[in-house]
């Protein structure tokens, strides 16, 4: 699949009908959410609450929205627009670096799903025979922190490799030589659209080569309103969609497709059940310790100028 912030602009306004109009429930309190992106499989456990009435339920008429700028939704959640966001586990450290009065009050997605590809083809079969070659960006600070800690497992720097912004253009840089790596693809959308143009990639995972393990896609809401009751309502519901989901993961699917024809395509199939075991089983449960070992990394990295206190950029709500 293209890289999802690539593509925004092309595909925001073909989901914006089906976002425009959010299914509602019938009646309950109004509960604004906005999305990292256009709507996509990493959204599973939020539609499937939807569709088996989970929100309703809980007495919540919920609104999924979709970004014109995927920068915008944790600054609006910060200036009080809106009630929760997706993010992502690195930016919240930078929001907070910010000021930024944001809080993680919830997790979607608990694994990570960012990885280094190279192409078969190119003969890379190790980090240490990137030596001397180039690598594809999108987003410096975070992109070039990682690469140079999983150079560094291999016993190289980021002198060794010449850094390059594709733009987001990530498998096509891939596919056209223009680089010989790229970070920043996500292992269930890119690589399998490697796959899917006959390319044989060659996939690197962060946390095997020296990057702590992070969540990928986080629930925050603005500081002030960590004790909003509806937020553990939602949560609630949320996981009722995860645990539906992933024992009726067809039926779910077979759901989204006709909510959304223009992603029933064979890319968004296959990503749709590989992304299943990396759904967070339970939306509340926040592993400090993790969060606290990344927070060491951002500040080893000078991505950060000081390292925050957990309490004031994430809190686990009760159940």
């Amino acid at each position: 699949m293209p890289n999802r912030r690539r593509f925004l602009a092309l595909l925001v306004t073909a989901c914006a009908a089906s976002l425009a109009a959010p299914r509602r429930a019938r009646a309950g309190e109004k509960l604004t959410v906005l999305l990292d992106w256009f709507v996509n499989p990493d959204h599973a456990p939020l539609l499937a609450a939807q569709y088996i009435g989970a929100y309703q339920e809980a007495g919540l008429d919920v609104s999924f929205i979709a970004p014109a700028d995927p920068s915008l939704p944790p600054r609006q959640i910060a200036a009080g627009q809106g009630d929760l966001a997706l993010c992502y586990q690195p930016q919240l450290y930078l929001f907070a670096d910010q000021g930024l009065p944001v809080l993680r009050v919830g997790t979607l997605i608990d694994m990570p799903l960012n990885c280094l590809v190279a192409l078969k083809a190119s003969g890379i079969k190790s980090l240490a025979d990137l030596k001397g070659r180039k690598i594809g960006y999108s987003v410096g600070g975070v992109d070039e922190a990682l690469i140079g800690a999983m150079l560094g497992s291999a016993g190289l720097t980021l002198a060794d490799v010449t850094m390059v912004n594709v733009n987001f253009q990530l498998v096509t840089a891939l596919m056209s030589r223009q680089v010989d790596a790229v970070i920043g693809a996500y292992r269930n959308f890119e690589v399998n659209e490697l796959k899917e143009k006959h390319q044989d990639p060659v996939v690197f995972y962060p946390e095997d080569h020296g990057v702590p393990m992070t969540d990928e896609l986080l629930l925050i809401a603005n500081r002030n309103r960590r004790d909003d009751p509806r937020l553990p309502r939602f949560l609630n519901a949320v996981q009722k969609g995860v645990i539906y989901l992933l024992d009726h993961p067809q039926e779910m699917w077979e759901r989204f497709a006709k909510e959304h024809p223009d992603l029933d395509n064979t890319l968004n199939r296959t990503a749709w059940f590989e992304t299943l075991p990396r759904f967070a089983k339970n939306p509340f449960l926040l592993d400090a310790h993790r969060y606290d070992v990344f927070a060491d990394f951002m500040l080893a990295h000078h991505l950060i100028r000081s390292k925050p206190k957990l309490a004031d950029y994430a809190v686990q709500l009760p159940e």
